[in-house]
């Protein structure tokens, strides 16, 4: 199996770019919590070995490997919370999280790889999108590794304060679980609304009291 590799940071350096950053998203499809990007630059002199795809990781590599980017690399990581995720949609709230990331590095990247098809609108400078970024490039990686555990660390404690969802193990998404707890327990401040198992629930409890 092929690691992700330095390649798309490699040809935008020798193009005359002075700094590459890398940024992606996690949380898209979960009904609870934030959608979080991260954004990363790595130095090319000095980059670690194992870095991958954050959800081809344990959790304890995750961490390990995040510790080190956050102590040696200019990152930045934004949460985008559930009331802009139902005000905007999924989609636009993911971008402007990864647009949050990239405008809060140190340094103003002079190219931005972003995972997946589409190069957010609002990006602060120019981007390559990257089909399956963090699989292919090291730099997304980094990146999906700093937002995954980033997020998860935050479902962990919205877990205390809301017990029985098993947020601490399902990070806010639909297992079946956490849609029989949303029936027995109910709605949270935290669970996005626009999505259907939450507004389902919701019309059904408007339903109750007519």
């Amino acid at each position: 199996m092929s690691l992700p590799d330095f390649s798309f940071e490699r040809t935008a350096l020798a193009r005359g770019a002075r700094h590459v950053a890398g940024v992606d998203e996690v949380g898209r499809g979960p009904l609870a919590g934030p959608v979080t990007a991260a954004a990363v630059i790595l130095d090319p002199a000095n980059i670690p070995d194992g870095l991958n795809d954050s959800k081809k990781l344990t959790a304890k590599r995750r961490e390990t490997l995040a510790a080190w980017l956050a102590a040696n690399c200019d990152h930045c990581i934004v949460h985008v919370g559930v009331e802009d995720i139902d005000r905007l949609n999924i989609y636009h709230a993911a971008h402007l999280a990864m647009c949050m990331a990239v405008a809060g590095l140190r340094q103003r990247p002079c190219l931005v790889l972003v995972d997946g098809n589409r190069i957010p609108r609002d990006l602060s400078c120019p981007g390559e999108a990257i089909v399956q970024g963090d699989a292919r490039c090291v730099t997304i990686a980094a990146a999906s590794i700093l937002a995954k555990v980033a997020r998860d660390r935050l479902m962990v404690d919205l877990a205390q304060q809301h017990p029985g969802y098993g947020w601490e193990a399902n990070a806010g998404y639909a297992t079946p679980a956490h849609k029989r707890a949303l029936l027995d327990l109910g709605v949270t401040p935290f669970h996005r609304r626009s999505f259907q198992p939450v507004h389902n629930i919701l019309c059904k409890d408007l339903q109750s009291t007519l």
